[in-house]
């Protein structure tokens, strides 16, 4: 009876799907309501490691997950090029704004430039809050510094957390700071933390999410049939319905890529 319960608890674990995702996709309450239609239809239990897309990445190029949602696509198709990971597929997007506090010391509320917006808070030494976690939003964050040639590191006025989004929010309300982050995290805190979209509409600021398996070739023991088939459910006419349809008060967050 004690072999059969191991033999079955084993089963059991071995049809677990590990997804190592962004903290956006998980702070916003996206995966708690669009994965149990998943995980009911297919029978499997997915175990979300919530992360930055760089920590994301690394988990998966070391085998410690079966399969990555992310957003930073430079970074996705190096990963598929050196051979880590398989079938990467476009999923969903939204977009970054800058916010921060009602009193908003820079002077950005209303722009639709972030450089413009960046250029300010480094002029005017304003508090910012970064994720420092290297995540997605921080390197989309970095490019923007660097696109301006202004050197963050070592400044007053430059905080870098080494935290999720959520976190960095709640951080920036209470110094009354501003911070780059996704809409959809954003509108999961905004009530607790005073702060206000005062940038966005952006063509730079746009925010894509992939998902990619992890390469069965270099890791025989994944999980890739549990894999591929949360890959296609997302692609699937019943993933889509259900990302469009999480809509928390009203709002929508994310939007499915178009169909090819």
């Amino acid at each position: 009876m004690v072999l059969l319960l191991g033999f079955f608890s084993t089963n059991l674990a071995a049809r677990d799907l590990r997804l190592a995702t962004t903290t956006s996709t998980d702070n916003s309450g996206l995966l708690r309501a669009i994965l149990p239609q998943f995980e009911l239809q297919q029978g499997v239990r997915v175990q979300v490691i919530s992360v930055g897309t760089g920590k994301a990445l690394k988990l998966a190029e070391n085998g410690d997950v079966d399969v990555v949602l992310v957003h930073d696509r430079q970074a996705e198709e190096a990963f598929v090029a050196a051979g880590h990971g398989v079938n990467r597929r476009d999923v969903m997007y939204n977009d970054f704004v800058v916010v921060g506090p009602g009193s908003d010391p820079a002077a950005l509320r209303g722009g639709r430039e972030v450089l413009d917006a960046f250029r300010q808070i480094a002029a005017r030494q304003a508090r910012f809050v970064s994720r420092g976690d290297d995540s997605g939003t921080e390197r989309m964050e970095r490019s923007y510094w660097q696109q301006l040639g202004i050197v963050t590191r070592g400044a007053p006025w430059y905080v870098s957390a080494g935290l999720g989004m959520g976190e960095v929010l709640t951080m920036a309300g209470e110094m009354q700071a501003y911070t780059l982050t996704d809409r959809a995290t954003f509108a999961s805190y905004k009530t607790r933390t005073g702060l206000a979209i005062l940038v966005q509409g952006d063509p730079r600021m746009f925010n894509p999410y992939g998902i990619i398996a992890v390469n069965p070739k270099k890791y025989p023991e994944i999980n890739f049939a549990g894999a591929m088939a949360l890959i296609e459910w997302l692609s699937s006419p019943a993933g889509r319905s259900a990302i469009r349809s999480f809509r928390p008060n009203g709002e929508q967050l994310f939007f499915v890529t178009p169909a090819r």
